[in-house]
């Protein structure tokens, strides 16, 4: 056994508790290594073993008056991290961004039409119930039929029955093959929840996950305490989670510098150099998914109008964005949802930059005169207000006139998106693209925020992406989920100038794993569950 390999096996005893601190010193200094090293070593060891214990305070830049414990309707980060702190899922996307089995324990398919999920046993709700295949199958169904309003109901339109193989299997046959489909079902809208004298327990925050709900005020702040029974051993390490609702970013900046919260997302990134110098934080940073949009409503004039669309997406000036929205902190998106980070990104797509000749050549043939709304509110991002009129003005370069409609942060993600005509928006992305199409894009989805339906392209984007999901030669998948970026960039609603950075900002005294999940802010929003006290 060699010096490194000697070091590593005592870091793991360390670890684990097989071995104390002055006898883990000691067998660092038998290696030549000097003892103000040792020590140094010894202490980034500890940093990086998980602690239990402490209250973490997290301070967030979404939520609403109108949030719900029903995870069908969750659509911003607030019930989504205060959802997977109370609730497991069939899988999981992991901390390195790759796909792990969570409340199933394998799953696996011969030919990606049936799937079989082998269900942990032994895993209890907070009420004491154990999981069994009855649970995971309503909280399934909970989000199907022609009644449901969930948000993941596109997702599981494939499907096509589920049955159980008694208590602890469940069998899921889809319409055609998706390779993707154990993607899907990590989703954060499909929870599992348990069934309760014969019902779904929905809306109760009732679940499997590592804390236990105390209570939920919508819009304001979620209180939790770890779960002694939890199944994940190495889970879960704060005694008490508090997640509290800041919208505002210079409030949610001032909690962290004062020390009233230990971790904050959506770092300004016009401030995150002055909070990087702060002695007490550290600042994260990551590179994902993540991308802010302005969704054009095809039901809702003149949107419906295609050189309309054009016209606008032509004027925007993406690298003015970047440069004084993001300050950099980001990279140029091309009117479709997928980034570079995604398998399958179609590199060979022209990047679409502002052309005030195109612009007014498109805005003419539309036949359209007169203002434009364009609603916006920081509550799609930091600086969503002031991208909207730099939007505005590289417009009027090219004869458009937009009027920027300033909307209120609170009700923002149920009154204005998703219904008014043109708005600001982030999506989170997705890790696969058949995930973020059937979220956002396709015709059966509750989420298609630009109602891409009826053209003769949206028809042409639906059936690729259907004959993808049971196509298994990457390389013809790879072509096929091109054509549907081309798609979207050309006939889509979706104006989507850029994909944003991660920022996170948190004390000094609170640790992560080596890798930290991109697919959500916060560790994939699982902060809660991953994270500890140094």
């Amino acid at each position: 056994m060699n010096k490194n390999e000697f070091r590593a096996l005592q870091e793991l005893k360390y670890k684990t508790g097989q071995i104390d601190r002055r006898t883990f010193v000691r067998s660092l200094l038998a290696t030549s290594i000097a003892l103000p090293t040792a020590l140094s070593i010894a202490s980034s060891v500890e940093a990086a073993t998980p602690k239990r214990g402490g209250l973490l305070r997290v301070g967030m830049g979404h939520g609403s008056t109108t949030d719900t414990l029903d995870p069908s309707t969750s659509e911003n980060g607030f019930t989504l991290a205060t959802n997977y702190a109370w609730s497991n899922h069939l899988t999981e996307v992991g901390p390195d961004g790759q796909l792990r089995p969570e409340l199933a324990e394998s799953y696996s398919s011969s030919d990606a039409k049936t799937w079989v999920f082998d269900l942990r046993q032994g895993v209890e709700f907070h009420n004491g119930k154990t999981m069994t295949s009855e649970d995971v199958i309503a909280s399934l169904q909970y989000h199907m039929g022609d009644e449901s309003k969930s948000a993941a109901k596109g997702l599981l339109t494939a499907v096509t029955s589920m049955k159980a193989d008694g208590p602890n299997r469940v069998i899921i046959e889809l319409a055609s093959a998706n390779a993707d489909f154990p993607f899907i079902v990590s989703d954060y809208h499909l929870a599992i929840m348990p069934v309760v004298d014969g019902a779904l327990s929905v809306n109760t925050g009732m679940g499997t996950g590592g804390y236990i709900l105390e209570s939920f005020d919508p819009g304001v702040r979620a209180k939790l305490k770890r779960n002694p029974n939890y199944w994940k051993a190495d889970s879960a390490h704060f005694d008490e989670v508090e997640l509290i609702s800041i919208i505002d970013v210079a409030a949610r900046q001032n909690a962290m510098m004062n020390g009233d919260v230990d971790v904050i997302d959506r770092v300004d990134p016009k401030t995150v150099a002055l909070l990087g110098r702060a002695p007490n934080l550290d600042i994260l940073e990551l590179t994902g998914t993540l991308h802010y949009t302005f969704p054009m409503r095809l039901d809702v004039a003149p949107f419906d109008n295609y050189d309309l669309r054009m016209a606008l997406k032509y004027s925007l000036k993406r690298q003015e964005l970047i440069d004084k929205i993001l300050l950099g902190h980001g990279a140029l998106g091309n009117d479709h949802p997928i980034s570079t980070a995604n398998r399958f990104h179609a590199s060979g797509l022209e990047q679409r930059e502002f052309d005030a000749d195109k612009a007014a050549f498109h805005y003419k043939k539309s036949g359209h005169s007169g203002a434009i709304q364009l609603s916006s509110s920081d509550a799609a991002f930091a600086g969503a207000v002031d991208a909207a009129q730099l939007i505005a003005a590289s417009a009027a370069e090219a004869g458009i006139n937009i009027e920027v409609v300033r909307e209120p942060k609170d009700g923002y993600w149920s009154n204005v998106w998703n219904k008014k005509g043109w708005s600001a928006c982030y999506w989170g992305g997705r890790p696969t693209e058949d995930w973020m199409f059937s979220a956002a894009y396709t015709n059966d989805t509750e989420w298609n925020d630009t109602a891409w339906k009826g053209t003769e392209s949206s028809a042409k984007f639906n059936d690729i992406v259907v004959a993808a999901r049971a196509e298994l030669d990457d390389n013809k998948r790879r072509d096929m989920y091109a054509e549907c970026q081309r798609l979207i960039n050309d006939d889509g609603g979706t104006i989507c100038p850029m994909f944003a950075n991660y920022i996170i900002a948190h004390s000094k005294k609170v640790a992560h794993g080596a890798d930290v999940a991109s697919n959500w802010d916060l560790d994939g929003c699982k902060i809660s569950e991953r994270w500890w006290f140094a």
